[in-house]
């Protein structure tokens, strides 16, 4: 186990996987540090902070130094042109300064680089060069790969469909679904919430983390889709949400076709309609590599769309 003084994990962006992580981390006494450009109010006992801008590689190597394990869960803004430029140099400089002090990388990622598809997701399909996002984080995908193979680094990528929990205001059952109706007010989704999508419950994706963190090297090297619960619409899981906060689930669907001219003035709805693919069909990821190797008992989400809910009910801290 780590010291305080001295932690041996090191997360680079603390948004709501690096924040479950960490809390999963000091729950059990393991230090660890966070990484990013400004310092988080709410660091748990045993979490200690070091600034850095993952752009710059020597702030990166003196962030890092004394790393065992480094978990990368950074979040870039959500347009492509930051993507294409920020991705692929954020990942060359986190390989680069844990290759030179041999730490292992958990790569919090996602499955952009699938691109398009009508079955079920498994870790053996090919990379994509569809549009700007996708083709962003499969070249992402193959510098680790790369680095992986030649044997610079250690590294696993653990993958999962989007994500929500208490804590995420930014995903499609946050701010302006959940919240809103714990506001009294009718939610709204800008993507089909009638399409049966998987999505990974935040401490589920905390727990995925540090299972790799504690797994034997020979789960480096490759990657793993977390559990998610059975397949729901969003529709079904916001009706459960909506069930604790004892009202009705009204929502509001933004039609597909108004994400051009809405994305004139809103840049960020038009920065969606290249992932609709994800929304016009069943969405759907096979996670039997990890449930084999690891766990499969991802959290119901009977608990997890009531824990989400309640959390927008509660009076900011």
């Amino acid at each position: 186990m780590s010291s305080l003084k001295n932690p041996e994990i090191v997360i680079f962006g603390y948004g709501p996987v690096g924040r479950a992580t960490g809390e999963l981390l000091a729950k059990r006494g393991q230090a660890f540090r966070v990484v990013q450009r400004s310092s988080p109010s709410d660091l748990p006992v045993g979490g200690s902070f070091a600034p850095a801008d993952i752009e710059n590689l020597d702030q990166v190597r003196a962030a890092m130094k004394g790393a065992k394990q480094i978990v990368l869960s950074i979040g870039l803004p959500y347009f492509g042109k930051v993507w294409r430029k920020l991705w692929p140099l954020a990942m060359h400089n986190i390989i680069e300064a844990a290759a030179e002090i041999g730490a292992r990388l958990v790569f919090v990622d996602n499955l952009y680089m699938y691109g398009p598809q009508t079955v079920p997701l498994v870790e053996t399909m090919p990379l994509t060069d569809f549009g700007v996002k996708p083709a962003v984080r499969a070249e992402v995908t193959r510098i680790w790969l790369t680095a992986s193979d030649a044997g610079r680094i250690r590294v696993a990528a653990l993958r999962a469909p989007d994500f929500y929990g208490p804590g995420c205001t930014n995903s499609h059952l946050g701010e302006f679904a959940f919240g809103a109706l714990a506001k009294g007010k009718t939610a709204q989704f800008v993507v089909s919430p009638d399409q049966p999508h998987d999505v990974a419950y935040v401490p589920d994706f905390a727990r995925a983390v540090v299972t790799l963190l504690d797994a034997p090297d020979d789960a480096f090297g490759q990657a793993w889709h977390v559990p998610c619960a059975p397949t729901r619409t969003l529709r079904e899981i916001f009706a459960l949400g909506a069930a604790a906060l004892a009202v009705k689930p009204k929502a509001t669907v933004l039609p597909r076709w108004s994400l051009a001219p809405l994305g004139l003035f809103m840049p960020i709805l038009g920065e969606m309609r290249e992932m609709q693919f994800q929304w016009d069909r069943p969405y759907r990821v096979d996670a039997s590599k990890f449930a084999q190797r690891f766990w499969s008992d991802a959290t119901p989400f009977e608990i997890s769309a009531t824990a989400t809910a309640l959390s927008f009910a509660r009076p900011a801290a």
